[in-house]
Parts: C-alpha cells; structure tokens; sequence
C-alpha cells in the first residue's frame, strides 16, 4: 500500500517536472506574441483619465482571463479531433489583426483627431463611459484574436507530449499571456503616479536623497506621455507583424514568395498588404450598406 502511494507521487512529480519543462519551451516560442501582445494591450489600455485607468484596465484583465477560459478548451478539443480547422482559424486572425493595424495608420494619415486619447476627444461623463465601454470590448475583442495566436503556438511547442503535460504547459503560458501583460501594463499606466509619489517624498528630504526623488519623479511624469505615444506605434506595428507572421508561417506560397526578404520586413509588409485589402473591402461593404439605407 505504501509503495503503491510513493509510485503515485513519483508519477506526479514527474509529470509536474515534464510540465514546467515544457512549459519553458512554450514560453520561449510564445516570447514574439507575448510581446506584441504587450504592446497591443498597452496601447488599448492607455489614453483614459487618471482615475479611469485602472477599471478599464481591471474590466479589460477581467475579459482577457474569460478569453482563455473559451479558448483553452476549444483549443485543446480541436487539436484531438479537428486539427485541420487550426490553420483557417489563425488565417481568419490575421486578417482581423492586419485590418486593425491598417486601419490605425489609415485614421493617423486620414483621421488624426480619431486617434486622440479618448479623455481629451470627449468631456461629459456620459460620453466618456460610452468611449470607454467601446474601447474595452474592442481591446478584448483583440486580445482575443491574439490569445488564440499565444495558445496555438505554445500547443504546437508541446503537440507530441502526453495531454496532461499540454494542458498543464499551455494553460501557464495562458496565464501568463494575461496576468504577466496587463500587470505590466498597469505599471506603465501608472508611471505618473509614482513620480508625483517621489516629488512628493522629496520635498520632505534634503540633499541628494532630494535631488535623486525630485529628477526621478520629474522624469516619469514627463516621459510618460511619450511611452504612451510609443506604445501605440509599436501597437500598431505588432498588429501588423502578428498578422503578417501568421501568414507568412502558415501558407508556403507566402513564405516562398518573400524568402528573399528579412523576416520581420517581409511580415510587415504582408501584414500591411492584407491589412489594407480587408480595410478597402471593410470601406466597399460599408458604402454599399450606406447607400442601401441599412447604415
């Protein structure tokens, strides 16, 4: 009996031990996605009053943690019995990612007063939560599009293990894709407060211990803004690059034609190109229902 009890704890520490493992392998080959992520979330969660971002922030964590729930297990279903649906699911993904970043430089070319943060295009409470409602489910609309990118490249990382080790290595990297991303976007929203926190602890301290919090606390709060602005370039880039890779890794026509080109430029200009594709159909639909009278 006792033997019995030590062969199944050695079975589970083993399994737990191929688990982390495994998961390391997730991670690393998730690393691209997981960053691009980053930058998509930082930019979907910024631009909003000072008192709002944190519940637009926490509403948007609270959606990304839903999105893997409906994601994981589908996943993993698809993978035992439809295999062959995986690829035109991310295809569909990319398209809706590279219509994203196109259609972000289309309104900064076109429309630079819509790409304004939503706390200096709008006044009324009223109008700022309604702003607010439509950015959070647009941000978790993506994060959805991009969880599915995270999940499917960590399950391929691990598709020849046991079903125990893929659900225990894909699920971390899930988790992770959620609590890592928006934890540090949270950090970054709030940058701003931590330097008034140093200018205010060094109006009580003198000498260099003053100097140091006042030109740290300085120096946040004015870069700040600038992260912001960065962040919502590289947002639009990775949307770009994101939706780009998933085709250029997934169709051999694709990858063939731009072999001859640096990776990164070849996936942004595909990106780009399908981008603006789907964004000129997206304009065509929307003049033809304008004209029908059903918009």
């Amino acid at each position: 009996m006792a033997s019995g009890i030590f062969v199944i704890l050695d079975d589970i520490a083993t399994l737990f031990d191929d688990a982390a493992t495994m998961s390391k392998v997730a991670v690393k080959k998730t690393a691209g996605v997981l960053g691009d992520d980053l930058a998509v979330g930082a930019e979907r969660a910024s631009g909003f009053k000072a008192s709002r971002e944190l519940p637009v922030l926490w509403a948007i964590t609270q959606g990304s943690f839903k999105n893997k729930l409906i994601i994981l297990p589908i996943a993993f279903l698809l993978s035992a019995f439809a295999p062959w649906l995986i690829k035109p699911i991310l295809l569909l993904g990319g398209v809706y990612l590279s219509f994203e970043g196109a259609h972000k430089v289309y309104e900064f070319l076109f429309h630079p007063s819509k790409s304004r943060p939503v706390a200096e295009t709008v006044h009324s409470k009223t109008e700022i939560l309604e702003q607010e409602s439509d950015k959070i489910k647009s941000a978790i609309f993506m994060d959805f599009i991009l969880s599915i990118e995270i999940v499917i490249l960590a399950l391929s990382s691990v598709s020849e293990q046991t079903l125990p080790i893929q659900i225990v290595a894909v699920t971390f990297v899930a988790l992770l894709a959620t609590v890592g991303v928006y934890g540090i976007v949270a950090l970054l929203v709030r940058m701003d407060d931590v330097g008034l926190g140093l200018l205010q602890f060094s109006e009580k301290h003198q000498g260099f211990k003053r100097l140091l919090a006042e030109q740290t606390g300085r120096g946040l709060i004015l870069s700040l803004p600038k992260i912001i602005r960065l962040l919502s370039v590289v947002g639009t880039l990775a949307m770009l690059l994101v939706g780009g890779g998933i085709f250029v890794h997934n169709l051999e026509a694709v990858h063939h034609a731009i072999e001859f080109m640096p990776i990164l430029l070849a996936e942004l200009l595909i990106g780009l190109i399908v981008g603006l594709v789907a964004l000129g159909v997206e304009r065509l639909l929307h003049r033809f229902l304008r004209r029908s009278g059903k918009v």
